[in-house]
């Protein structure tokens, strides 16, 4: 008889941030008397509120990162690889925690949001986020958790840039962070490659201005969307390895010539993108990207060799050599910026991916990096 494995469950919880006598101000000025933030946490935190390890999603991603929010959940969070007693992110030593970003769709405000002003979706009146807007909120967040000192704060993609704002807006609480497959300010390349999504979506007739909501989503733009990322987010290997010219009935019997018998890497892009629609907003979608665009360190501050050699936390950056939408001279630079940096990398066909996949490498990574004095 084979026994059924014990599935570890955490709920997603959600506090109201702010109010009418302390309202948040976005850096573009405007004012929202309420933010809600949905998250999970994972551990204990220890009475001086000082084990805490903050974990940063990237652009499509939520706040659960680990373990199952029911019994019939077939997958588990989608950091599981790295976080739960043993692994790098150990919750037997750790208090980890995992929230949905300010201007987020998985529970957190933003353009899905009723506002109470219409009792419509803010849609895309929602004011304009900034990664310094979403770090903000989660420090907010921490306060309210009662976490006076971060031990680490790590996170891939959009995950690492709020990694590296939370070290430069506030230092005196981070001992250590580590950016994945990022960058201190975005690049042309990733800049121009969200403005492609962007415009798949805008120029798919449903999307409507963005007032959509009332109709139903804008599913082929934001499904083209997640196809051109899709591509971004892997490697000429990857693919090769995985689809090679196979199409989806390769037994010899299909017309070559037949438009239906199509290449399985077409039918794996069109699943991704069929997959994002039944779980995102498209108005989210293009909200998020922009923060990411508008991201720079520096911004404001300085040059950028000196905003980074202000950092006192110790730092890891980590490259994937296969990383196509970050290159890993990106984080390599990264690391000859910041004193008390060290480079290390993933090596991977996956690309920028790898992250969500090769975690017997992350974990050896992070275990060191965390027992380092």
């Amino acid at each position: 008889m084979i026994e059924a494995i014990s599935k570890t469950i955490v709920q997603t919880q959600k506090v109201r941030l702010y109010n009418e006598a302390e309202p948040f101000q976005f850096e573009v000025g405007a004012k929202l008397d309420a933010i809600d933030v949905a998250f999970e946490t994972y551990g204990e935190l220890n009475s001086a509120g000082t084990n805490c390890i903050l974990v940063c999603h990237a652009l499509t991603g939520s706040s659960h990162a680990a373990f199952y929010n029911s019994e019939n959940e077939k997958v588990p969070g989608w950091w599981d690889g790295i976080i739960g007693p043993g692994k790098s992110l150990d919750t037997t030593k750790y208090f980890v925690v995992c929230s949905n970003i300010l201007g987020g769709c998985y529970g957190s405000t933003g353009p899905t949001t009723i506002d109470p002003r219409t009792l419509k979706e803010y849609g895309t009146s929602f004011p304009t986020v900034t990664i310094r807007d979403m770090v903000r909120v989660q420090k907010t967040l921490l306060d309210w958790l009662g976490v006076k000192r971060i031990q680490l704060i790590i996170g891939g993609s959009m995950g690492g840039m709020q990694a590296i704002e939370w070290a430069v807006m506030y230092p005196e609480m981070v001992v250590r962070f580590a950016p994945i497959a990022s960058g201190a300010r975005h690049t042309a390349w990733g800049i121009g490659l969200n403005e492609v999504a962007r415009q798949a979506i805008f120029n798919d007739p449903a999307y409507r201005n963005g007032d959509y909501y009332a109709y139903g989503q804008p599913s082929r733009g934001l499904a083209l969307a997640r196809m051109i990322a899709m591509i971004s987010y892997r490697s000429p290997e990857s693919f090769a390895l995985r689809f090679q010219r196979d199409r989806i009935h390769d037994d010899g019997l299909g017309n070559f010539f037949d438009l239906k018998n199509i290449f399985q890497v077409e039918s794996y892009l069109h699943y991704q993108g069929i997959k994002l629609i039944e779980r995102f907003d498209a108005n989210t979608y293009v909200y998020i990207t922009r923060a990411m665009d508008l991201h720079d360190v520096a911004r404001d501050r300085g040059k950028l060799e000196d905003v980074l050699g202000s950092i006192k936390s110790k730092v890891l950056c980590l490259g994937i050599n296969s990383d196509m939408l970050y290159p890993a001279a990106e984080q390599r630079g990264l690391a000859e910026l910041i004193p008390h940096a060290y480079y290390t990398e993933i090596q991977s066909i996956h690309g920028h991916d790898a992250f969500l996949i090769e975690f017997n490498q992350m974990n050896g990574i992070l275990k060191d990096f965390l027992s380092r004095a």
